[in-house]
């Protein structure tokens, strides 16, 4: 065998990711409008376009300054980098229950506190902070711990702070 020819010299290095951050983890739209590619690149077509500032997606993979995201529903594209933002925010989902019922937003992480508001499916709120089982959101009007189960945009029992 020659030196150098062992098999640590037959496998390449792991890839280094773009950002070096984890995969995969959720960040939000900076813009209102944010064009969605089928790959990685500006010749790749538009697949789709948000048109929602603040938005919590999931990134899945990255390729130099490209992001594979993932939204709400499911749907993976590719957007440039500087679309998205580190901060964290969170979409309110329906219960899985009921689709079209408010979901209770309280004054305390506790399912036997006062109810501050009540908020729709599809509201957008920034997250303050997330225990593993409630999140701390606010929003234009409302401020209060949800279950974090009721919300896109945080995995089950992460913390945030």
């Amino acid at each position: 065998m020659l030196a150098g020819a062992g098999p640590a010299a037959a496998e390449p290095p792991p890839p280094k990711l773009s950002s070096g951050l984890p995969l995969p983890r959720f960040v939000s739209l900076k813009s209102d409008k944010v064009n969605v590619r089928g790959g990685p690149t500006k010749d790749h077509d538009v697949a789709w376009i948000f048109t929602r500032a603040g938005l919590p997606v999931e990134v899945t993979a990255e390729f130099d300054n490209w992001r594979r995201i993932r939204d709400w529903e499911g749907a993976e594209g590719w957007v440039y980098h500087s679309l998205l933002s580190g901060r964290r925010t969170a979409l309110v989902t329906a219960s899985p229950k009921s689709k079209d019922v408010l979901l209770p937003l309280r004054d305390k992480a506790d399912l036997h506190t006062t109810v501050t508001a009540r908020l729709q499916p599809g509201v957008v709120a920034m997250v303050k902070k997330c225990t593993g089982g409630w999140c701390r959101i606010a929003g234009n009007g409302f401020d209060g711990w949800i279950e974090q189960e009721r919300l896109f945009g945080v995995y089950p029992n992460e913390k945030v702070e």
